[in-house]
Order: structure tokens, then C-alpha cells, then sequence
């Protein structure tokens, strides 16, 4: 039982890393100087969130 949970919080971690790096990914500047992108880092947040919501209820039950 405790490795089937190590295993769906390694997927979920993967997962949710994989969504960030699609986020961040989206917008880039034609340029090649680095531009801070305030949609993509409130996007990560909102990531981060959801999946510590997602632990939190997970390990609840």
C-alpha cells in the first residue's frame, strides 16, 4: 500500500513538471534576451498549488 502511494506521487510529480515546462514553453520572445513572463510564472503557481491541494487531500484520506 505505502509503494502504490510513492508510486502516484512520483506520477503526479512528473506529471504536473511536465505541465509547467508546456506553460512556461508557450509564450517565448522571438528575441534572445531573457524576458520575465508574468503569465507563465502565475501559471506555475497555480500548478504548484493544485498539486499541493492534490497531496494534501490525497494524504488525508
Amino acid at each position: 500500500m505505502v509503494a502504490l502511494k510513492v508510486y502516484v506521487l512520483l506520477f503526479t510529480a512528473f506529471f504536473f513538471s511536465g505541465l509547467m515546462q508546456l506553460s512556461m514553453a508557450q509564450d517565448k520572445p522571438a528575441t534572445a534576451t531573457r524576458v520575465v513572463d508574468a503569465k507563465a510564472i502565475d501559471q506555475a503557481i497555480s500548478y504548484l498549488l493544485m498539486f499541493a491541494a492534490l497531496f494534501v487531500t490525497y494524504f488525508a484520506h
